[in-house]
């Protein structure tokens, strides 16, 4: 499982660790989180993340 980063502020998704306190469980690859997920730190939308 690939990690992805916010493009607007560098926030890093690491699938590993999902993103508990937004719903999205540890060991969720970033392609099955839901698309109206948006960045914890800056609120950018999931489209602005690239592959790290």
């Amino acid at each position: 499982m690939e990690k992805y980063v916010c493009t607007v502020c560098g926030y890093e998704y690491d699938p590993v660790q999902g993103d508990p306190d937004n719903d999205v469980a540890p060991g969720t690859a970033f392609e099955k989180v839901s698309e109206d997920w948006v960045c914890p730190i800056c609120g950018a939308p999931k489209s602005q993340f690239d592959p790290a």
